[in-house]
């Protein structure tokens, strides 16, 4: 018997409790990764940056809204995106025009207002595939200038991976061993849920160690739990709006062009795992649509992007479950733990050295899915046109590390490293003659990149 035929497409059939426990599995693969982004965006506003519970309600809103918007077929759950940990970081380290004299939890409004853009900046892209067809939209964004962004990105985080590991070199080395060995050897749920098992047994040895009368090394305490003391055990998410400037903007915005990309990938993914053509029906489009409005909502009111999450595309497949439902029901139960200040507090007082042990991993692969991405799909570096488009992008990339301001009608405006490798890749990709990458005359490479129509069945892995 064909082993997808034996998938259950309509959980109710096992029961409202085995439901129930089929959701809160879904929701304990998307926290550990979902909960991080707030944490790592704290340490680079400097505790002022953004609120567990927010981020909590605004994943599972936004994922009951995805759900709305791709008639209630996706079974896809959206949670934080890391893809903009970079923008946070160049939005709390600005210190030109409006924000010389900002304190950091000033700066944050405006980042936020930049995802909003970034957020719209999906529906444009859903029109033109509605209006002219993916293939001709995809032209423009080849692997060649995809795969250099997405390493930049992780690169470009790496000193703050290493600046939070060196708080605590145990701690962090302790948090990236347990992700490795359950990554490479857990079995079951134990081998879905890794960097949640880093961060839940890192703080334990760390709560250890606190009660056995230890410091960081610098002298400082290794848990502080004043937070989790003055807070309550229910209370409303601490929303804030997001405001407005184009230099924000510029940081921001561009980085829909990676997070567009992962979501055509995370649909195809998921396509290939249902065993349904979710590019068709519902259509990419409105998939798009779905993620971008819930990534604006998130971030009109303080929380962070929202993108499909592959943890969860990893359980559909570990559990045999395709039903939609089960998704919704964890969007639930997250949406039920943004009310719990008392948790978010406990979640708070993480050590920077286990979010630097986490983040030796996060930031790492990042870059290594950019370089999959490449040589998945063969670009060829014997060609002088795809060394030129990969070099400027990779120089840009990094070497602009402060960004690039000047003045318009007397506007501070600064583009970020990332908005100018992504510029100056578009523009060489267009212009440069010789391109050997042509989107859907190789299904195979197009398979690869998590691009191409049709979902990967068995007997194309055969």
């Amino acid at each position: 018997m064909n082993e997808r035929s034996e998938a259950i497409r309509d959980a109710r059939t096992l029961g409202i409790p085995k439901m129930l426990l089929l959701g809160l599995q879904h929701m304990f693969a998307m926290f550990g990764a979902t909960i991080l982004v707030p944490i790592l965006v704290n340490g680079y506003f400097e505790g002022e940056g953004l609120s567990i519970q927010v981020t909590l309600i605004c994943a599972g809103l936004g994922t009951l809204f995805f759900h709305l918007c791709s008639k209630l077929k996706v079974p896809a759950f959206l949670g934080s995106s890391f893809a903009f940990l970079g923008g946070f970081a160049t939005v709390a380290n600005l210190n030109t025009g409006i924000f010389a004299d900002m304190t950091m939890g000033e700066k944050l409004p405006y980042a936020c207002g930049g995802i909003v853009v970034a957020g719209a900046l999906y529906l444009v892209l859903a029109l033109v595939i509605k209006l002219v067809g993916v293939k001709k939209v995809m032209r423009f964004l080849p692997p060649v200038v995809t795969g250099p962004i997405i390493i930049c990105v992780g690169l470009s985080l790496a000193p703050s991976a290493v600046s939070n590991a060196s708080t605590n070199w145990l701690l962090a080395i302790i948090a990236l061993v347990v992700i490795v060995i359950f990554n490479i050897w857990g079995k079951g749920m134990f081998r879905i849920i890794p960097i949640l098992l880093g961060v839940v047994i890192a703080y334990v040895v760390a709560l250890v160690m606190h009660l056995c009368g230890l410091t960081n090394p610098d002298g400082t305490a290794i848990l502080n739990f004043a937070g989790v003391a003055s807070a309550s055990w229910v209370g409303l998410p601490p929303f804030q709006l997001c405001k407005f400037d184009i230099t924000a903007i510029l940081v921001m915005a561009p980085i829909a062009l990676a997070t567009m990309m992962e979501h055509i990938g995370d649909m195809s993914a998921i396509s290939a795992t249902v065993g349904e053509n979710f590019m068709e029906d519902p259509g990419l489009h409105r998939t798009l649509i779905g993620d971008g409005l819930a990534t604006s909502f998130s971030a009109m009111f303080g929380g962070p992007a929202n993108t499909t999450y592959g943890e969860n595309t990893g359980v559909l497949e570990l559990s045999r479950v395709h039903d939609p439902r089960v998704i919704r029901i964890a969007a639930c139960f997250a949406i039920l733990l943004s009310f719990i200040p008392k948790v978010a507090g406990v979640i708070g007082s993480m050590p920077s050295a286990i979010i630097g042990g986490v983040s030796f991993m996060l930031y790492g692969m990042i870059s290594a899915i950019g370089i999959r991405n490449l040589v998945e799909n063969h670009v060829d570096f014997t060609k002088s046109r795809n060394l030129i488009i990969a070099a400027v992008i990779m120089v840009c990339g990094l070497g602009f590390s402060n960004g690039l301001t000047f003045t318009v009608f007397g506007t501070s405006i600064t583009l970020t490293g990332l908005a100018i490798a992504a510029l100056a890749g578009i523009l060489l990709n267009a212009v440069l003659p010789g391109k050997d990458y042509h989107f859907g005359e190789d299904p195979k490479a197009d398979a690869n990149r998590g691009l191409d129509m049709n979902p990967i069945t068995d007997e194309d892995l055969r």
